[in-house]
C-alpha cells in the first residue's frame, strides 16, 4: 500500500480501530511525512487522529505531546537519510515501534505524558539523559 493509499484509507475511516496499534500510528505518521512538509504533516496527522478517536468515542486517548514528539522524531530520522521506504525505516528504527517502554521514555517522565495538560498541549521534553555542558547534538 502506498503512503497516499494509507492516508486516504485512514482519513475516510476505512481502517478498523481495533486493528490500528502503535506501530500502525508510526507507519501513518511516516506516510504523512513522505507526502507533506513536516508542519503540514503534523496538522493533517493530528486532525485525522482526533477524528479517528472521536468517531470511536475515545477522545481522551488523543495526546498532543505524543503526536508531536513522534512526528518530529520520525521527521528527523527520515531527514538523516536512514531509509528508502517504510520497511527499511521500520527495520532501522525499531525503538519508534515500541509503545510501552519506547523512545519517549528517554525524553519524558511518565507522569508528564499521562497528564491532561500533555494531552491538550505539546509539552517540551522534561527528561534528558545527557544534558550536561558537554551534551552536543551531532549533525
Amino acid at each position: 500500500m502506498t503512503s497516499q493509499d494509507l492516508i486516504r484509507q485512514f482519513e475516510r475511516d476505512a481502517i478498523p480501530g481495533e486493528s490500528f496499534h502503535h506501530a500502525d500510528h508510526v507507519r501513518l505518521a511516516f506516510a504523512y511525512l513522505c507526502e507533506l512538509p513536516v508542519l503540514q504533516a503534523l496538522e493533517r496527522f493530528a486532525s485525522a487522529l482526533k477524528r479517528f478517536a472521536a468517531i470511536r468515542g475515545k477522545d481522551q486517548l488523543y495526546n498532543e505531546t505524543v503526536t508531536c514528539a513522534y512526528i518530529f522524531l520520525i521527521h528527523e530520522r527520515i531527514a538523516r537519510g536512514e531509509s528508502a521506504g517504510w520497511e527499511e525505516f521500520a527495520r532501522r528504527n525499531p525503538d519508534l515501534l515500541i509503545w510501552k517502554g519506547g523512545v519517549l521514555e528517554s525524553y519524558y517522565r511518565q507522569e508528564t505524558l499521562r497528564s491532561d495538560f500533555a494531552r491538550r498541549v505539546f509539552v517540551l521534553p522534561d527528561r534528558c539523559l545527557d544534558c550536561g555542558p558537554s551534551a552536543n547534538i551531532s549533525a
